[in-house]
């Protein structure tokens, strides 16, 4: 199976130099720019557009309307299959996806650290395959500028559920900075996001095959 993984599009969506095709594309969140319902319009547009047998995309913390309308949200997003602590099996492939990150400032989709994200990636199945998350776990992909140095800003909690898990990858966004392939033993780790810190939608879809 060929994924094709993009994150943190921000509804430049259309700006992305090529997508390439496959067998599924993962959107892992912040595919809205303004957290709108139109958005959500043109990015179903958009995604209908594409070759991908299947497409998976969840939330990320940009995504207003998919948190306080999200009837209305998921119910435009026709060219897509929606996760939000619930999965999908594809040809044989358990998916999970969960928006959730950890709380800082006022944004959609965030939990305090502790036992809210515990119970958060509790709900994560144990035969799950192929993990899709907005934030990274922690140490993984997730270093941010922040008052003039940098810091690692990931889920402490996620990275410890991962080492429960036998996922062949883990594909998340939120961090730009983070864009990149990680590996933590047999797991692929992808952060895809494809704005960079300049919110400029450059960095390319980044594909696997498991």
């Amino acid at each position: 199976m060929r994924i094709v993984c993009i994150s943190d599009t921000h509804s430049l969506h259309r700006r992305i130099p090529e997508v390439p095709d496959g067998d599924v594309l993962i959107h892992a969140g912040d595919c809205l720019g303004a957290g709108t319902l139109d958005n959500v319009e043109d990015l179903n547009d958009w995604l209908g557009t594409l070759p991908h047998r299947h497409k998976i995309v969840i939330a990320g913390n940009h995504d207003w309307v998919f948190q306080e309308s999200p009837d209305l949200a998921r119910g435009v997003l026709t060219n897509s299959i929606y996760l939000e602590d619930s999965g999908v099996e594809i040809e044989g492939v358990q998916f999970w996806g969960s928006p959730w990150t950890p709380t800082f400032m006022d944004w959609a989709f965030m939990l305090e650290r502790g036992k809210p994200l515990e119970e958060c990636w509790a709900k994560i199945p144990d035969d799950t395959d192929v993990l899709i998350t907005h934030g990274p776990p922690h140490g993984i992909g997730d270093e941010a500028s922040m008052e003039f140095r940098c810091q690692n800003v990931g889920c402490t909690a996620l990275l410890h559920r991962l080492s429960q898990l036998s996922l062949k990858a883990h594909i998340f966004g939120h961090i730009h900075e983070g864009y990149g392939e990680y590996r933590q033993g047999e797991t692929r780790l992808v952060n895809a996001s494809t704005c960079t810190a300049r919110y400029a939608p450059t960095n390319p879809p980044i594909v696997l095959d498991i």
